[in-house]
């Protein structure tokens, strides 16, 4: 609960993102025309003096930035969730940056809409394709194997060069319930899929630097490594203090990438997922964190978000006030939002699902015997069928969000062939109409000037 007296930090640090973080600087590439279509959003380019050059292709642009946390040796390139027709130069900035991991924190569909291009192979397991090859850049992508958890997978891809034989090994992070425009149902689950890409060493400067993306590269994106940031500082000491310093990385970081945290559950979470790292650093653990803890909550239904602002009107006075107004009123607020459900593209007829998950009976402490009955057969048989319902389900639902995908891909395809062909058509009959325009002008003037 978010007391007033709690808060008053908070809004300072708010109203100071608002009033200092937009920076009028120079996107001059990405605003030219023949680099239009290759932006997801037409509000959220990269600047000039940050973007990612790229070399040897059609075009040397691309949606992503290097953002530099020079304080802690940290390089995260930010990018954009690729499109079709993008997805080439996506691979071919890997390869040529040397990047050996990609962090990907939004899925494929999100409330009805395609938010990223599936640009890396799936598997025949999961009714995709063991390898993708993309001959424009002359580079193929094959899968090697999944790991898959209640919130992420992480996949190990193989990515050549197919002109020299050359391979690289890259690490796929997916956070897959984290949703557009919110947050983590708590700082726990997000810690921990941290501690597994930190574990991995795709974060590490002798590497190169690594790929964070989302749908527009700025939201969840920039939560990630504002947070991976602040935890190194508090590590090294860096910190000290200090108040401001979270403020301070953050528009240092939105000097490089423009709108990076676009509302305020997500500076809310990053203090709250940073708090909860400080506490964690000081604990001695030894567990690996790359081992699936059986504790780990399930992921909770996600209730519907009102209609997202601009992506890059972040922050701004209305939505400030209009929150705290609300907060300070009431004297709470939440502190977490709830996570994507995975059948979020699905209108659910049944009602609206609870906040939280009923708590479930106490069981024993061992103070005494435990009197509780054993489970009977009858319950036994329900467990099952239960699990094997939800395992049906899950199925199903992947089949049907593949059969979806391939829809839309088809739908876009259509589209693209059919402006293609309209391209073709009109520009014949423009070269036919020209000439005609000219062959009477001409006979114009020839009469004029022989009958003058």
């Amino acid at each position: 609960m978010l007391r007033l007296q709690d808060s008053l930090p908070f809004i300072s640090h708010t109203l100071r993102i608002r009033d200092e973080g937009t920076f009028d600087l120079p996107c001059t590439e990405a605003r030219k025309s023949s680099n239009k279509n290759l932006n997801r959003y037409r509000d959220v380019l990269p600047y000039d003096h940050t973007r990612i050059v790229l070399t040897d292709t059609n075009t040397n642009y691309i949606n992503a930035s290097l953002v530099k946390a020079e304080c802690v040796n940290r390089s995260y390139v930010l990018a954009q969730g690729p499109l079709s027709h993008t997805t080439p130069h996506f691979w071919l900035m890997i390869w040529q940056q040397k990047i050996k991991g990609i962090i990907m924190l939004n899925k494929i569909i999100e409330k009805n809409q395609i938010k990223c291009h599936q640009y890396w192979p799936l598997g025949e397991s999961e009714g995709g394709e063991d390898s993708i090859s993309f001959s424009t850049v002359g580079l193929k992508v094959d899968l090697l194997n999944v790991s898959r958890h209640t919130h992420y997978n992480y996949s190990t891809l193989r990515l050549t060069k197919t002109t020299s034989g050359e391979n690289r090994l890259i690490l796929h992070f997916h956070y897959t319930t984290w949703p557009d425009f919110g947050v983590p149902q708590s700082p726990e689950a997000f810690y921990k899929f941290l501690n597994v890409v930190r574990a991995s060493g795709v974060l590490e400067p002798d590497v190169g630097p690594v790929v964070v993306h989302c749908s527009a590269g700025i939201g969840r994106s920039g939560t990630f490594c504002l947070v991976d940031t602040i935890l190194m500082m508090l590590a090294k000491g860096l910190c000290g203090s200090g108040q401001g310093k979270v403020v301070d990385m953050l528009l240092d970081m939105r000097r490089q990438r423009m709108g990076l945290i676009q509302t305020h559950d997500q500076l809310r979470f990053s203090y709250q997922a940073i708090v909860y790292g400080a506490h964690k650093l000081s604990e001695v653990n030894g567990k690996d964190p790359c081992e699936e803890s059986s504790s780990e909550e399930p992921s909770l239904a996600d209730e519907l978000p009102p209609q997202p602002p601009p992506r890059t009107d972040s922050l701004t006075r209305s939505m400030i006030e209009s929150q705290l107004t609300h907060e300070l009123q009431d004297g709470n607020g939440t502190d977490t939002a709830p996570e994507d459900d995975e059948e979020d593209f699905e209108e659910d007829s049944r009602g609206s699902a609870p906040g939280r998950p009923l708590p479930e009976p106490p069981g024993s402490d061992g103070s005494g015997p435990d009197t509780s009955l054993p489970p009977s057969p009858e319950h036994n048989n329900a467990t099952w069928n239960e699990t094997e319902l939800r395992k049906r389900k899950r199925q199903e639902l992947k089949v049907a969000t593949a059969a979806k995908v391939k829809a839309m891909q088809e739908r876009q395809r259509t589209t693209e062939l059919w402006h293609e062909r309209k391209r073709l058509i009109m520009r014949p009959v423009s070269l036919c109409v020209a000439f005609v325009v000219l062959g009477l002008g001409g006979g114009a003037l020839f009469y004029r000037y022989f009958h003058a």
